[in-house]
């Protein structure tokens, strides 16, 4: 019994105590596909918020929600795998207390910006599938370029351990790295491009531009501008437009294509975009051949033609009349920023402004021919841009955002950090938790005086019967015969 008594206090003191775990689902609706992802964390918190990790990503099959404007109950075919897989996932007892969000991104802003009709039918039919799963759908919205910077710079930071110092990642920074206290965020996404940071002076120009979270205790106060129109490929769409105004025979001659590429463009697919509003005109072709010249110099200057510095009404803007602060600290380039520059060697090493300039220069001007036989596994769209976003990219840096050849050196192009995919989704869930409420956790059965005190007496009565079994069996055989 001293024995049972001891292994049952031992056992019922030092076990693994369990924690409450929460979950959240969040899915992006982005410009090109779908995501949904699942984050867990202890309910108890830290300083009001959740520390919050992403234990799962399922990618939704089929294009983004927008390109569904003509057909939006095709949405719920396409969500119910990924649904289902989390519905698998999260333990039944948890359903209907993990909240469900839908943030639907620059493809949607697009849509609504050509169509409010088009863009509220494909938001219903969103709604009305996550309406049917057991979880508690919290809604489906589209979010603004600024929340989707802002939640960007949140997870983007607390992945590199600035908002909690016990944070496992805390210690476990990125080599060639600063120890900032924060890093600023630069997203290129294919319809928009964001950029956010703390600024030095709280006090900015453009209220509008200014977003205040509270986060681990905490308040924070950044900068964020959104530039919808701006991703890589409305950029590009942008530029082809205004650049076959002045045709009168149907062929661009287009710097930023390899030589010998070639490729027809209809003139109504280049009109679908909102983007080109301002670039459209009736033409005397409906659709035009794009010859590729492969010059960085003219490629960038056509480029340029996209943004207009010459109007500021502040002390200072980035592009198109839009106030941008001073620069602080470092910054983390993701999204098409890192993929284009990954493809360039210039994530693996760091490179000059010059040095990058050179690199994308030389492959811009080599023969498309020989581009395809040095990359025979890249997809051909995609490896016939490359020209023109290097270029694009390297020209929004320095002429949209003013980075110089000195504050180039603070940025790192990054892809997912710790594994954990470096989107808005993860900061949306962080700030989300601060509403949802904590819990006690569990906690131990015994004090740690009672855990001592009963230790102590069932180990000295355990001993005392050890003392007594080994007196009475080591007696003489005649005083057992007596005792019998």
């Amino acid at each position: 019994m001293s024995v049972t008594a001891l292994i049952a206090v031992g056992i019922s003191h030092n076990k693994s105590l369990s924690h409450n775990v929460k979950y959240g689902i969040v899915l992006d609706a982005g410009s090109s596909h779908t995501s949904l992802y699942i984050f867990s964390w202890a309910s108890e918190k830290e300083n009001d918020t959740g520390i919050v990790q992403q234990i799962e990503e399922c990618k939704v099959s089929g294009a983004g929600i927008a390109a569904y404007y003509r057909r939006p109950n095709d949405i719920t075919v396409r969500l119910t795998q990924c649904m289902e897989k989390a519905r698998k996932m999260i333990p039944m007892s948890k359903h209907q207390e993990t909240p469900v969000y839908m943030g639907a991104s620059a493809g949607m802003r697009l849509l609504r910006m050509a169509s409010d009709r088009m863009a509220g039918k494909v938001m219903a039919a969103v709604i009305r599938n996550l309406n049917n799963y057991p979880f508690n759908f919290h809604g489906a919205k589209i979010i603004t370029g600024q929340e989707e910077g802002a939640y960007n710079w949140i997870t983007i930071n607390y992945l590199l351990g600035h908002f909690v110092q016990k944070s496992k990642w805390h210690n476990q920074f990125f080599e060639g790295i600063n120890h900032e206290k924060n890093f600023g965020v630069l997203n290129l996404g294919s319809d928009s491009t964001q950029i956010t940071f703390v600024p030095k002076n709280h006090t900015m120009e453009s209220p509008e531009n200014s977003l205040q979270f509270r986060l681990y205790g905490k308040d924070y106060y950044v900068y964020t501008h959104s530039f919808l129109c701006y991703g890589k490929d409305q950029a590009l769409w942008q530029k082809l437009a205004k650049d076959i105004q002045m045709l009168s025979d149907g062929v661009l001659r287009d710097p930023c294509f390899h030589p010998g590429y070639e490729e027809v463009v209809t003139v109504k697919a280049l009109y679908e975009t909102p983007c080109i509003r301002r670039f459209k005109k009736i033409l005397p072709f409906n659709a035009f051949q794009i010859h590729g010249t492969g010059n960085y110099e003219q490629c960038q200057q056509r480029i340029l033609e996209l943004f207009n510095t010459s109007y500021c009404p502040y002390s200072q803007c980035a592009f198109n009349g839009v106030f941008l602060p001073p620069f602080q600290g470092s910054f983390g380039a993701f999204s098409i920023f890192y993929f284009v520059m990954d493809f360039f060697n210039f994530t693996s090493e760091k490179v000059s402004q010059e040095e990058a300039i050179r690199r994308i220069g030389n492959f811009c001007s080599q023969p498309w021919n020989e581009v395809k036989t040095s990359f025979p596994k890249v997809d051909e769209k995609e490896l016939s841009e490359y020209c023109f976003s290097g270029i694009y990219i390297l020209s929004l840096f320095t002429y949209g955002y003013h980075f110089t050849n000195k504050t180039w050196e603070n940025i790192h192009f990054m892809g997912k950090i710790r594994g954990t995919n470096a989107g808005w989704t993860l900061g949306y869930m962080l700030n989300m938790t601060n509403k949802i409420p904590a819990e006690q956790p569990f906690t131990a059965p015994l004090s740690h005086s009672t855990y001592v005190f009963l230790m102590f007496f069932f180990s000295l009565l355990l001993a005392i019967e050890i003392t007594a079994a080994l007196f009475i069996l080591n007696k003489p055989a005649h005083l057992w015969e007596e005792m019998v």
